[in-house]
């Protein structure tokens, strides 16, 4: 019987960060709900992680739908008690300011940042009724400074980070850890793999981040005794200019 739920939002590939931070929850003994907005592809890593002897299951959810948001929750608190839920959705595109429409920018604060907001006011009631829980976003260098040809994402990372600061400072007292992880760098995954391989290659031996890598520090964030919590943290390769 597995212990309490772990929710992963934005799961994605087996081989990305959501597929690494189920396989690590999961190792714990945790339920999983994976979710995504393609069935297919987060069915995939719930059946992976059943193969493997975990316990999981998969939900199609638009993070910018309330409804979709609703469903999940109360599926979830149906469950019992919710250990963690970790908020990973989000895109990146280069689009130079001159090429970036209202619709576009739109839509990538949209996912990113509203979408982030709609799962917070989902899971902090329920976290702040436990009295415990963890709820972690992902972000990324564009949390911290806005480059050319990334306003859009930059935007959509910087408003996350704030809302994430925001609700750590309202309800870390009600014993709630709310973290925000900083991925500086390019992440070893599917999606990159696919498109950039020669790039990744060009990076050399840990030149990327490495999806599991990332996975321990969620980990360990999430394990953290709480006399002693981390907000923020940064993970880049040990290459990265920063």
């Amino acid at each position: 019987m597995a212990s309490e739920t772990v929710i992963i939002l934005g799961a994605g590939a087996p081989e990305g960060v959501g597929g690494a931070l189920a396989r690590k929850f999961a190792g714990a003994g945790h339920h999983i709900i994976v979710c995504g907005r393609t069935l297919e592809k987060v069915a995939a890593l719930a059946d992976g992680l059943a193969a493997d002897g975990g316990s999981a299951e998969a939900v199609r959810v638009d993070v910018t739908s309330a409804s979709d948001q609703d469903a999940l929750f109360e599926r979830a608190a149906e469950q019992g008690p919710i250990a963690a839920v970790l908020f990973n959705a989000g895109n990146n595109a280069i689009i130079p300011f001159e090429e970036l429409t209202a619709e576009t920018f739109e839509n990538f604060w949209r996912v990113g940042c509203f979408g982030g907001f709609l799962t917070a006011k989902r899971a902090l009631p329920i976290l702040a009724a436990q009295g415990r829980g963890s709820l972690f976003f992902t972000g990324a260098s564009g949390s911290l400074r806005g480059m050319p040809n990334f306003a859009h994402f930059a935007a959509m990372k910087g408003g996350l980070r704030l809302l994430a600061q925001a609700l750590a400072r309202d309800y870390g007292p009600k014993g709630v850890h709310v973290a925000h992880f900083i991925i500086d760098g390019v992440i070893d995954g599917e999606r990159v793999r696919s498109t950039f391989g020669d790039y990744l290659e060009s990076l050399g031996e840990d030149g990327a981040l490495s999806p599991d890598a990332i996975a321990e520090a969620y980990w360990f964030v999430h394990r953290q005794p709480k006399s002693a919590w981390t907000h923020e943290l940064d993970l880049r390769p040990f290459k990265e200019k920063w």
